[in-house]
């Protein structure tokens, strides 16, 4: 049982690791930034600015 099981992680090690591979093995160049990306910035920025100031009025009202 154990070499049958041994012999499946090893298909599938290979499998993903060529499924993953991309150009030979090579990595691919990092993506430019998206448009919006920093107004994407801005609102999780102001989102996090608001939580922390609820967090902040809750731990007031107790």
């Amino acid at each position: 049982m154990r070499p049958r099981l041994a012999a499946a992680a090893v298909v599938l090690l290979v499998g993903l690791t060529a499924g993953c591979a991309h150009d030979g093995g090579t990595p691919q160049k990092a993506a430019a930034t998206p448009s919006g990306y920093s107004e994407m910035q801005q609102k999780v920025a102001a989102a996090e600015s608001a939580v922390a100031q609820a967090d902040k009025d809750a731990a007031q009202d107790h």
